[in-house]
C-alpha cells in the first residue's frame, strides 16, 4: 500500500503539482486603506462609515476598483427603484440563498428584522420555501422565475406578479436586482475561497 503523505497538512501548505501554487497563493488580500488599489480606497471609506467596520468580503473585492465600485453603484441604484423596501430585500435574499451565499443571507436578515419581519420569512428565504404573505411570495416566486428562464417568463408568471400589485416597472426593478446581487454573491463567494 503506497503512503499517501500525512492527512493533517494545513490548507497553506498544499502545493498544486500541475502549476507549484499554493492555497494561500490562491486566497483574495482582505485590503486595507492602505494596500487597496487607490480606484477602492474611496468606496471602502464609504462602506466603512456605512456599516461602521469594512466587512472583509468588501476589503478583498477591493482587488478590483471596478468591481466594488460597479456593485455599489448598481446597489444604490436597486435601493432608488419603486418597489417597497421589504419586496426589494425579499428578492436580494432569494438571489443570495439561490446564488448560496450565507454571507449576503445573514446581512440581508438584519435589513429584514429591522424592516420589522418576522425571522419565519428570513428562514422561509434561506430554505426556499414559500412565504405566507402573498405580496412577498409574488416576489419571491417571480424571482425564481426570471432566473430560471433567463428572462423568459411565461403571460401567467407576469400576469401572477401584477396580480400583487405589481407594474411592468416593478418587472423591470426585479431585473435589476437580479443582476446587482448576482454580482455581489458570485463576487461574494469568489473571494471567499480557500477559507476554511
Amino acid at each position: 500500500m503506497r503512503d499517501t503523505g500525512s492527512t493533517t497538512r494545513t490548507r497553506t501548505s498544499r502545493t498544486s503539482r500541475t502549476t507549484g501554487t499554493t492555497d494561500s497563493d490562491l486566497r483574495f488580500v482582505e485590503h486595507t486603506l492602505d494596500t487597496a488599489p487607490a480606484a477602492s480606497v474611496r468606496a471602502m471609506e464609504g462602506v466603512r462609515k456605512g456599516f461602521g467596520f469594512l466587512p472583509p468580503l468588501v476589503a478583498k473585492q477591493a482587488e478590483s476598483p471596478e468591481l466594488l465600485n460597479g456593485f455599489l453603484r448598481l446597489s444604490a441604484m436597486f435601493e432608488s427603484v419603486t418597489m417597497e423596501p421589504v419586496a426589494r430585500e425579499v428578492l436580494i435574499v432569494t438571489v443570495a440563498a439561490r446564488n448560496e451565499c450565507g454571507f449576503c443571507v445573514r446581512m440581508h436578515a438584519g435589513k429584514l428584522e429591522k424592516l420589522g419581519v418576522g425571522e419565519e420569512v428570513v428562514e422561509a428565504l434561506a430554505a426556499g420555501r414559500p412565504l405566507v404573505e402573498p405580496k412577498w411570495e409574488a416576489v419571491r416566486l417571480f424571482t425564481h422565475a426570471v432566473m430560471d428562464r433567463a428572462g423568459g417568463v411565461s403571460a401567467q408568471q407576469l400576469e401572477a406578479f401584477y396580480a400583487h400589485g405589481y407594474s411592468k416597472r416593478n418587472a423591470l426593478e426585479v431585473v435589476l436586482g437580479i443582476g446587482t446581487y448576482t454580482l455581489s454573491t458570485f463576487a461574494n463567494r469568489l473571494v471567499e475561497h480557500g477559507v476554511s
